[in-house]
This record gives C-alpha cells, structure tokens and sequence, in this order.
C-alpha cells in the first residue's frame, strides 16, 4: 500500500492536496473496517464503518500534528478504528436480547470463578446458565463482536480532559507521557491486561496472541489450532469476557 510520507504540515494543505490525501488512505480505511467486522455478526454492514472510518481519516488529516514526532499513518490508523467503534456504538447494532446474554454470562462466569477459585469449564458454566452445551455455544456465538472496543473506552473518562478520546492502552506518544501518573497508570494497566492474559486457560490465551500480536484471521488461527473457526470465534468472545472482567476489577479498586 503507497502511503504518503510523514511530516508534511497536514493543516496547511489546499483542498486539493486534502482531498488526494484522502484518496491515498481509502485503502487503509477499507483494511481497517474488514478486519474490525470479521469480529461482528453478519447484519452489520461493511459500508456502515467504511464511512464511520473515512470520518475518522479526514478527522486525522485535521487533527495531525507532525511536530509530536509521531508517523501520520499510525495517528490516521488510531483515528479511524476510534471513529468506526464510535459509529457502531451510534447504530446500537447489538439487539436487547443479545445485552441480555452477555450481563448473564459475564455474571455467570465471575461468580463460579469466584465461588471455584479457577476458571469455569463450558460444561459448568452451561450448567449454571441452565442450558445445554450446544445452546451455550449458540450464545457465545450470538456475543461476537459485543465486547469489541471495550479496551478503548476503558478510560474514557480520564482521557476526555484532552478532548481526544485518547485511551491509555492505545499507545500514542504524546506530551501526556511527561506525567509521572500517566506513565504509573499506563504501566499498572498493562501489568493488570499482562497477568489476566497469561492467566487464561492454554487456548484461550493462544487465540489472543496469535490474533492481536500476530495478526492472524480466525480462519488462520483455527489452521494453526487445528479447530474450526466458529469454534476460535467462541474461544475468543470467552477470553474477552475474562480480560473485560480482570480490568472491570481493576477499574473498581481503584475508585474505592
């Protein structure tokens, strides 16, 4: 993908120049938007955050700022999957029902987890839900993609003071991490995601790692675990479950 150099003065430019910008980083916006709904269900349009994302590509043409030594493409790739996660959260794309099943299951698994003093297997957790197995499986299908973004929003309240949005888990440097607070909190955080992570049953752990560090499909990661891909899909919607819950945790004790 040609990408136009860094560290032109992007607010200066003509409408011409912006506009063939613009042009130039369609592709990426276009990347962004199929990667991010291979984790939604299928009524969600790709067109609808191919739109939500070229609102966060103009927004970054803007906004950008070449003297805070960043590169534009990674300050462009940040703004446009914050604008597509915004714009999901406008459609309300995710049905009452759905909510529903996702309060109980997250309930259902802290409270075994809890009450046992390790993770809950399916067969447990089906059991406390009052379904069979298979109907368990259907529900953690009908929760892919609902915890999505939820890492970015997670400190929302502390980054709205800058008018950004920026989260503290998107790693972006800017004058912010002059603070010895923010670094504190920033490395607290990632200690809390770290330990949760590594303490996810094996494949659980195996599907985060080779989706968000290695960048697999599903398709490739079922490949790799020599599973389908529904069945990574599910590994995966349980895995952000715990980690959602391990910060949940974290973000409570702090405020007590």
């Amino acid at each position: 993908m040609n990408m136009p150099q860094a560290g032109m003065e992007v607010k200066t430019m003509d409408h011409e120049a912006r506009q063939g910008q613009i042009e130039d980083y369609i592709p990426l916006v276009k990347y962004l938007a199929h990667r991010i709904s291979m984790k939604l269900p299928n009524h969600v349009e790709i067109d609808d955050l191919v739109n939500s994302g070229i609102i966060g590509l103009i927004d970054a043409i803007e906004k950008f700022d070449p003297s805070r030594g960043i590169k534009f493409k990674t300050y462009a790739e940040f703004r446009i999957r914050g604008a597509i996660f915004d714009g999901l959260r406008s459609l309300d794309w995710v049905p009452r029902s759905v909510r529903k099943q996702k309060k109980m299951v997250e309930q259902s698994y802290a409270q075994l987890e809890q009450q046992l003093g390790r993770h809950a297997t399916d067969e447990e957790l089906s059991k406390e839900l009052g379904v069979g197995l298979d109907e368990f499986y259907k529900i953690l299908d009908n929760l892919k993609g609902v915890s999505l973004g939820k890492f970015v929003e997670l400190n929302n309240n502390d980054s709205q003071a800058n008018g950004e949005g920026d989260s503290v888990i998107a790693f972006i440097p800017d004058r912010s991490t002059d603070d010895p607070y923010h670094k504190f909190q920033k490395h607290e955080l990632t200690e809390i995601l770290s330990e949760a992570i590594r303490k996810l049953p094996d494949k659980e752990r195996y599907v985060v790692s080779l989706y968000y560090f290695d960048e697999l499909t599903m398709k490739e990661i079922g490949t790799v675990l020599n599973i389908t891909e529904s069945r990574v899909s599910q590994l995966h919607t349980k895995s952000m479950i715990r980690l959602r819950d391990a910060l949940k945790s974290y973000v409570e004790n702090k405020g007590r």
